[in-house]
């Protein structure tokens, strides 16, 4: 028994090939399509990484959470740092410290001084003690300014309020070794005002001008009326 194959006729070849063409336009419209659509997102990407907006571009330096990091030279290493330069003009801020250390060195502290409180001088309603600081260290310093003052019981209780600032700053003053400066308190006497006195205080306690240690000294009695107490910037003598 013989077999007899029929070849397809003209129009079926045609219709295949048409088919076939169709298939493959498809394909190439779904790819394009695909990368339309995904440049949009990686503008917006690159966007957000510009402006700062994105958060997962500041996570990342700008890369998408989960890609890779990418080296910006060859074998992942990063570049050295720039060396830091300072502008010409400028002064290193150790050198600018060191300086003002140098200033505050000539200032005559608490350790290097002793405080008393001299002998009061009333007239005309008021009552003035001068506050005298002696340097009693083995080199020069230098006092400008006012210092602060409280009156204090023994037991560490202040007495009435501190003392304000009277009368102008004043200049700098020098104290060679031995030599003195001193500061006048003020008050008036008792009845020159219906304010009343405070109570007598037992320690006059005091900061000199620029220091944070305090000194002490004996008030003798000193006693506050008329809610007035003030104290001068410090003058070059003593007094009383």
């Amino acid at each position: 028994m013989s077999l007899t194959i029929k070849k397809p006729g003209r129009g079926r070849r045609v219709a295949a090939g048409s088919l076939i063409a169709v298939a493959a336009l498809g394909l190439s419209a779904c790819k394009g399509g695909t990368d339309a659509a995904s440049r949009p997102s990686s503008a917006a990407s690159a966007t957000s990484s510009d402006t700062g907006q994105g958060s997962g571009a500041q996570a990342s330096g700008g890369q998408s959470p989960g890609a890779k990091p990418q080296s910006s030279t060859p074998g992942g290493h990063r570049p050295p740092a720039a060396p830091s330069v300072t502008p010409k003009g400028t002064v290193p801020r150790t050198t600018q410290s060191h300086s003002s250390a140098m200033g505050a060195s000539d200032r005559c502290t608490a350790a290097a001084m002793s405080l008393r409180l001299g002998r009061a001088d009333a007239g005309a309603g008021n009552i003035r003690y001068p506050l005298i600081f002696t340097n009693k260290g083995k080199k020069a310093c230098t006092l400008r300014g006012f210092p602060g003052v409280s009156l204090i019981n023994r037991d560490g209780s202040a007495v009435g309020k501190p003392a304000t600032r009277a009368a102008g700053a004043g200049g700098v003053v020098r104290l060679q070794p031995g030599q003195s400066a001193h500061a006048v308190l003020h008050t008036v006497n008792e009845g020159v005002t219906d304010t009343p006195c405070w109570a007598k205080s037992q320690i006059v306690y005091v900061y000199p001008p620029g220091s944070k240690e305090p000194m002490t000294t004996g008030s003798d009695g000193l006693r506050v009326c008329g809610g007035r107490f003030d104290v001068t910037a410090v003058e070059p003598g003593a007094l009383g």
